[in-house]
């Protein structure tokens, strides 16, 4: 099935793949979107923090980026500078982010794509460490 539901995914992240397996674990086959290929424009990434109700720097991937190196632990850039960055530095956009009818989500932790899913989890699922995360009736467990 396939249901309007994009995936901002780098498939080296674990989240990422563990937010990918549960929109999979509910019947869905997503958009997946490897952003480090396939960078959004700078228009599409305003429009996803806007949507997703955070600011720019709440995307702001600091691990394994060159968050420090480039000084963006600073707190007097404007927003715009930041998305600046992250449109030179596509490694600076945290993951996922997920899409969907039920709105633009940035997916951490990963079961928080849960609340963005417009069907349930068709079985149990484990993210990839073991941690039970939806229980055999598909229910998610608190």
């Amino acid at each position: 099935m396939t249901t309007d539901i994009i995936i901002y995914h780098n498939p080296e992240c674990g989240t990422s793949r563990n937010a990918l397996a549960m929109i999979r674990n509910a019947g869905t086959e997503p958009h997946v979107i490897e952003y480090l290929k396939t960078p959004p424009t700078r228009a599409l990434l305003v429009e996803l923090i806007d949507r997703a109700g955070i600011a720019p720097r709440d995307l702001l991937r600091e691990k394994g980026t060159p968050y420090a190196e480039l000084g963006l632990n600073d707190t007097s850039l404007s927003d715009d500078a930041l998305v600046d960055a992250m449109m030179a530095h596509p490694i600076l956009i945290n993951r996922p982010l997920v899409v969907s009818p039920l709105g633009v989500k940035l997916c951490r932790p990963s079961e928080a794509v849960l609340d963005l899913l417009p069907t349930g989890q068709l079985g149990a699922f484990a993210k990839e460490d073991g941690e039970q995360v939806v229980d055999a009736s598909g229910q998610r467990i608190a």
